[in-house]
């Protein structure tokens, strides 16, 4: 339950309604933000919240999802139940469309439910029939017209009126040009449509001389439309074929119409789940467009909120200055905030933004808090904020706040948030205090968990000495007199009335006076408030320093065990390495070894075979000491800009610097000290990245470089063609599937070009207009196997 029953206009919720509303693309999303409605069941807002964050993946992952203009299909299928009725060509197309849209999310679901579970999930439950799709769509054309061959009756009917037409539209021209040549036809004219019948304009004063019926007249009476004598016959058999080719049409109208209708639960079902994804999707642009997040739904009521901002505030400052994040928090040991503060120092707006949060949470809304933010669910958000008065009730401002604070006393238990605006104002502060303390003291002893706002200090000392209410206060600037718009939870906020009233121009002495009036207490429990509030803010700005000292401390210390760590590894790599080659050595000289001693052995040793023996082992030998000496590398002492490496290694560096006994390298990306007596000289130059062959780099490249829209507009109809083919013959080797071809509207010339096209690739599933809102028929979206 909510109170009051302009809760959301108290609160701007009706702002964001609005919002969502621009968001959606037909009546079935309108009608779903409409009955977005304050809900208290915890797996259904879970549930919600969780298909609006995987949207927000979604559409933050650039991949192409379905969509799509269409009409709202709601009507359309309440008329297709009565027996007997029929829906109009463009109505079933209009179905078409948006069954079509479903499909492709069935599709979609399919393929990315891994991935997307929660939207997969709420796309299960859609059953089209097998075929279903299929059958309704092959009567039509493109267009959403019935092509010839939807029935072989309307193919006949069909071929007999476009080969009358035809006659009879010679015999009017031949006709006609005797006209002309008689002078009969005003300048210009030609021949044209009259109800449907073919006719020829002649100037009033001829109108007899033409053997014919009257059809009509222009609007100043000076030319005629006369339909020739001599092709009456043909007219009227041309109206005749059309009334037959009209109840050919509403003949297989009625049977599609039938189709509908013996599928009309699953229809039902199938654009409910429609009209979710569109609410859903709007949902989650407007998640988008305040950067929200979905919070952590506890099972209880809690209210652990960190960096929370007001929804409206983030637009209308969107340019301007960022909004003040808020931390506030409502525990079980402390259920209810008192917070206190200046005049414009923000504490109806802290009073708002939870309101509005915990309203859009429980309304299935991603909310701008942190992710980490822990949110309960309330069965009750009673307010209390803004000018209650009532004039046709004759209730005064103060008399109204009383009647809700009755109602609330009445209403209010431990599932219950309520939210207090300047608690005990309107009145007497001495009376009005006191009320405000005994209404705290009953919402306390309900269980109730809340927020007020006051300015008295009879409440601020309550809050003090009461367990379950904390004080919390709105920060302010004492120097330069300021609100910093900033809840500090745990003391109670000063008003700085006498220093708002200094700055404003008031007299000194005035402002003397006004201090002796308050008494000397008060004005040093205000000071010491003040005071109290400076020391919290510099302690907070020390500790933020510190706080940054020590990150970019902990991210040198990062940063060096990194490096270390990446030349352990190398240090190692290199050491198998050189191990490898050594064994391999080895293995090579063992076996030349073993080969000598055979080759001795079957010779008997002859001298001629042992000298030959003995020079191949001489150059072994010597390729060995070359390989050594080469590791070895040059002599002296180290100098900058010389290639180096470390002993018993084989990566080579470069000598950036030398500071006494130690040398600063850099091997490839990493940059490391070492001390000199570790570094040797090296002949070899360091070694950079091998290449890839020209061949795969530029298939890399390629497919980095691709991109699933093509833009034709302003193209001829000749060259699109290749450019179209040579898209398409990318996307199919990179394993796109969805495509989007820019081709504009126009005449329709190259969408034409485009839909024969896609017609004739076997890899091509599916072909639709995109949404209105992203081009509609002036962008073809592709769907590829």
């Amino acid at each position: 339950m909510v109170y009051p029953r302009e809760v959301e206009v108290k609160l701007g919720f009706d702002v964001l309604r609005q919002r969502l509303h621009q968001y959606c693309a037909s009546g079935l999303g309108h009608r779903e933000v409409d009955g977005l409605h304050f809900q208290t069941d915890r797996a259904t807002i879970q549930t919600q919240l969780d298909e609006v964050h995987a949207t927000c993946e979604l559409l933050s992952s650039g991949l192409p999802f379905p969509g799509g203009s269409y009409e709202d299909p709601q009507p359309l299928l309440e008329r297709v139940m009565p027996e007997g009725a029929f829906l109009e060509e463009s109505q079933i197309w209009s179905l078409i469309q948006s069954l079509g849209i479903i499909s492709q999310w069935v599709t979609f679901a399919a393929r990315e439910g891994e991935r997307f579970p929660a939207l997969a999930s709420m796309i299960r439950p859609v059953s089209l029939p097998a075929g279903f799709l299929k059958e309704l769509r092959h009567p039509f054309d493109d267009s959403g017209k019935l092509h010839d061959h939807a029935s072989p009756e309307l193919a006949r009917l069909r071929k007999r009126l476009r080969e009358e037409q035809s006659r009879v539209r010679k015999l009017v021209d031949s006709i006609f040009r005797k006209s002309v040549e008689q002078g009969w036809v005003p300048e210009g004219a030609s021949p044209t449509l009259r109800d449907g019948r073919m006719v020829i304009p002649v100037m009033a004063e001829h109108k007899r001389k033409l053997n014919g019926f009257l059809a009509d007249e222009s609007a100043t009476g000076q030319t005629v439309f006369i339909e020739p004598a001599e092709v009456l016959e043909g007219s009227n058999e041309i109206r005749d074929l059309q009334h037959e080719e009209r109840r050919e049409i509403v003949r297989i109208l009625t049977r599609l119409t039938d189709l509908l209708r013996m599928h009309a639960p699953e229809l039902s079902g199938a654009y409910g789940v429609l009209a979710r994804l569109e609410l859903v999707m709007a949902k989650a642009r407007l998640a988008i467009d305040l950067r929200a997040t979905r919070p952590m739904l506890v099972n209880h009521p809690e209210l652990l909120w960190r960096e929370a901002r007001h929804p409206l505030l983030i637009f209308s400052l969107k340019g301007k200055r960022p909004v003040v994040p808020l931390n506030i928090s409502l525990l079980l040991s402390d259920r209810m905030l008192l917070v206190s503060g200046p005049n414009a120092g923000g504490k109806s707006v802290c009073l708002k933004t939870v309101g509005l949060i915990q309203y859009m949470v429980q309304c299935g809304l991603l909310v701008p808090v942190h992710p980490d933010s822990r949110v309960g669910v309330f069965q009750h958000l009673l307010l209390d904020i803004g000018d209650q008065q009532s004039i046709e009730n004759d209730l005064s401002t103060y008399s109204s706040h009383l009647r809700n604070l009755a109602y609330f006393l009445q209403q209010a238990n431990e599932n219950t948030l309520v939210l207090l605006d300047e608690l005990g104002a309107g009145t007497d502060p001495n009376f009005g205090g006191g009320i405000a303390e005994a209404i705290l003291k009953a919402l306390l002893a309900r269980k109730a968990w809340g927020i007020a706002t006051t300015h008295y200090y009879n409440l601020k000392l309550f809050a003090e000495r009461t367990a379950g209410i904390r004080n919390a206060a709105m920060q302010f600037d004492a120097d330069k007199l300021e609100p910093l718009f900033q809840l500090v939870t745990g003391k109670p906020g000063s008003s700085f009335a006498l220093e708002i009233a200094r700055k404003t121009g008031l007299p000194e002495e005035t402002l003397r006076e006004a201090e002796e009036i308050i008494g000397v207490e008060l004005t040093g429990l205000e000071t010491l408030l003040r005071k109290v509030e400076g020391e919290k803010l510099d302690v907070e700005r020390l500790q933020g320093e510190l706080a940054s000292l020590r990150a970019q401390a902990q991210q040198q210390r990062d940063r060096y065990q990194r490096m270390s760590d990446e030349l352990a590894a190398r240090e190692k790599e290199i050491i198998n390495r050189a191990k490898a080659e050594a064994a391999e050595l080895l293995a090579k000289t063992n076996r030349e070894i073993e080969k000598t001693i055979r080759h001795i052995r079957e010779n008997k040793a002859e001298k001629k075979e042992t000298k030959k023996v003995r020079q191949g082992l001489q150059q072994l030998s010597e390729k060995v000491v070359v390989k050594s000496q080469a590791a070895s590398g040059p002599v002296g002492p180290i100098k900058v800009g010389e290639a180096v490496r470390l002993r018993g290694q084989e990566v080579t560096g470069r000598v950036l610097s030398i500071s006494g006994d130690a040398a600063e390298v850099q091997f490839g990306d990493l940059r490391s000290s070492v001390k000199l007596n570790r570094l040797v000289k090296s002949a070899e130059a360091p070694t950079a990245q091998p290449a890839a062959s020209p061949g795969a780099l530029n298939l890399v490249q390629k497919r980095m470089g691709f991109t699933p829209v093509l833009d034709i507009r302003g193209q001829r109809a000749e060259e699109v063609m290749t450019v179209l083919d040579q898209f398409l013959d990318d996307a199919i080797m990179f394993g796109q599937h969805e495509l989007r071809i820019i081709h504009g509207k126009g005449e329709g010339v190259l969408r034409s070009i485009v839909r024969d096209r896609l017609k004739r690739v076997k890899e091509v599933v599916a072909v639709n207009d995109e949404h209105a809102d992203r081009g509609g028929a002036g962008v073809t979206l592709v769907t590829l196997k």
